[in-house]
């Protein structure tokens, strides 16, 4: 998911995703331990999908604090 359309969903969206995303990292990592992975970049894939979602909920938080303090 390209970083413009996370921009588009909610907090609570957004959180529900990266939730979604470390279950799912988890599970992955489980499953490498155990056998081969069908896709292995799979899981550089999940890490990085992570990491732009909390980026954008970092961006949300600080347009929130600027609105607030010029408001």
């Amino acid at each position: 998911m390209k970083a413009s359309e996370l921009r588009e969903m909610t907090k609570e969206e957004l959180l529900r995703r990266v939730a979604e995303l470390r279950d799912e990292l988890i599970k992955l990592k489980l499953r490498r331990a155990t056998e081969q992975l069908p896709n292995p970049l799979h899981l550089r894939g999940l890490r990085r999908e992570i990491a732009r979602c909390l980026t954008v909920l970092k961006e949300k938080e600080q347009s929130e604090k600027e609105g607030s303090r010029n408001a």
